[in-house]
């Protein structure tokens, strides 16, 4: 495949600006929210087209394997064969046509074919002429049988690398691991985290409805609330007052299963960018001391902004490796959080790009590294206490495999079932105390919590 062009800028067209997201995507280590964030920043884009950027760029990234799979039955030549821009063209236009049933199909081949003339002109023909004969086609193109090919059906139909697929239907059986494919490719919805140290949730609830956002409780986290429609979070009521936090569902359960009391001294040693150390220092009422550590400078400040914002005054935030030698030497926690850096499997709806970088060698690579971190979480907490150890990932070679090994070789913890604690979240947690929030299942992202005490001897 050829090199990519130089990033076009800013422009006033929507799908010139997916291109450019998507082209900058390819082979890189950026994320596609912050780059649509920093184009619809720009204010080229006006009323409709922002939405429509917003979704081109997202959709061919969560449709990218089903879209893939249909342009093989259309290109006369190999995929990898294609000049990159081709392929990218040819991703846009079919998206379009395969799954915007607002844009009429003329329209999304003519506006695609011009595109294509400021892109590299000498390719109209060819991009013409495949999306042509997908609307020729298209009742004629074909899926793997799910019964011979499983794992090709799954990844075809719901845009997966084959190892995804593969690993999801040892997971489950073949309906549910449909399941939550499809729901990994929907929108997300925009998830809040009420501060109730300045509020409450009805009273918050009250404000965006009286502004006409259509919002409505969370099923189960007490503090949050889902945003049902399109919105900058800046524009809503109570932002500029640390009224709230964007935070997922899933992810606010994380610091109620760490349960913190006012006045002890609690570590969020992965806590970057905040949401779970904020949520933390919320639960004791701001009373103690949450230290939150973090690898990256820059990403400490956003934790200092976000604590700023909310109020709070109980959050020490420290720039520092949690493996290395002279980590927070010599202090001792009550309770732990680590939230582990992980595949992100289980956030895949939120950052479809993640899907088509990650490898089972990466895997196990954070499966390494997760368990030197959580023996580092174990060695600075004291006698009597709680650690949670979270990932947002769906794979057990990062979840339930890290914390089978841990116990192996650390007598001393013991595996607390979550169900005792929370059992109005009961459908949350697995035989083993463990919990496993889905979003087929539970409209989350996907999550995995376990709450281990040290015994105190």
């Amino acid at each position: 495949m050829s090199k990519s062009k130089p990033a076009i800028q800013a422009t006033s067209s929507p799908r010139q600006a997916a291109y450019t997201t998507l082209q900058r995507l390819v082979n890189s280590d950026l994320h596609a929210d912050d780059l649509i964030d920093q184009e619809l920043s720009h204010n080229q884009l006006q009323g409709p087209d922002r939405g429509l950027f917003a979704e081109l760029a997202f959709g061919v990234l969560r449709r990218q394997g089903s879209l893939d799979h249909y342009l093989k039955q259309l290109v006369q030549q190999p995929l990898e064969r294609l000049e990159l821009p081709v392929l990218l063209l040819l991703r846009l236009g079919l998206y379009q046509l395969r799954y915007l049933d607002r844009v009429p199909s003329h329209a999304a081949v003519h506006a695609t074919v011009e595109l294509t003339n400021v892109i590299l002109p000498r390719a109209k023909g060819l991009i013409n002429g495949v999306l042509r004969s997908y609307l020729r086609q298209q009742e004629s193109l074909t899926l793997p049988d799910p019964a011979q090919q499983p794992v090709a059906w799954l990844a075809a139909a719901y845009s997966l690398p084959g190892w995804l697929a593969e690993q999801w239907l040892q997971q489950f059986p073949q309906s549910e691991a449909a399941g939550l494919a499809a729901a990994s490719t929907e929108i997300p919805p925009l998830t809040l985290r009420v501060n109730s140290l300045r509020t409450t949730r009805n009273a918050l609830l009250e404000r965006l409805q009286a502004a006409e956002f259509i919002a409505e409780p969370c099923r189960f986290a007490p503090e949050g609330i889902q945003i049902l429609q399109r919105c900058q979070i800046t524009s809503l009521p109570g932002f500029t007052e640390g009224l709230f936090m964007v935070q997922d569902e899933a992810s606010q359960l994380v610091a109620h299963l760490l349960a913190p009391q006012a006045g002890q001294q609690i570590l969020d040693m992965c806590a970057a960018p905040g949401g779970k150390a904020t949520h933390l220092a919320q639960l004791m009422n701001d009373q103690g001391c949450v230290t939150a550590t973090d690898l990256n400078a820059r990403r400490i400040r956003r934790i200092c902004e976000s604590a700023e914002r909310l109020g709070l005054t109980s959050i020490q935030a420290v720039a520092g490796d949690a493996l290395g030698n002279d980590y927070l030497e010599g202090m001792q926690f009550d309770r732990i959080l680590l939230d582990a850096p992980c595949s992100g499997l289980g956030v895949i709806r939120r950052n479809p790009e993640a899907k088509w970088r990650l490898t089972p060698a990466e895997i196990s690579r954070c499966a390494a590294r997760q368990r030197l971190l959580i023996d580092a979480a174990a060695a600075r907490l004291k006698p009597g206490g709680v650690l949670v150890y979270a990932t947002c990932s769906t794979a057990v070679e990062e979840d339930e495999a890290v914390i089978k090994d841990f116990l192996s070789r650390n007598p001393e913890f013991v595996v607390e079932n979550g169900a005792q604690f929370f059992p109005e979240w009961a459908d949350l947690f697995d035989n083993s105390g463990y919990l496993r929030a889905w979003p087929h299942r539970h409209g989350t992202d996907g999550f995995f919590a376990a709450r281990l005490k040290r015994i105190d001897r």
